[in-house]
């Protein structure tokens, strides 16, 4: 199951997304990752909130891997 990753209170640490990163923005290409933080502060964000993953990548979700 996925959710949608333009609401922060779906979102919290350990969760498995799905993020666009800057330089992957023209192509939508996503990357999957791990969140280690969120870094959007506002509780929603209509291209989908920044967070950074595990391994340090820097993007916004676009889809949110719910156990």
């Amino acid at each position: 199951m996925s959710s949608n990753g333009q609401e922060r209170k779906n979102i919290q640490p350990g969760v498995e997304v799905d993020i666009v990163l800057k330089k992957d923005q023209v192509s939508g290409k996503t990357t999957r990752g791990i969140v280690k933080d969120i870094l959007t502060n506002s509780s929603q964000h209509p291209h989908g909130i920044k967070v950074r993953l595990q391994d340090g990548q820097v993007g916004r979700v676009k889809k949110i891997y719910i156990k």
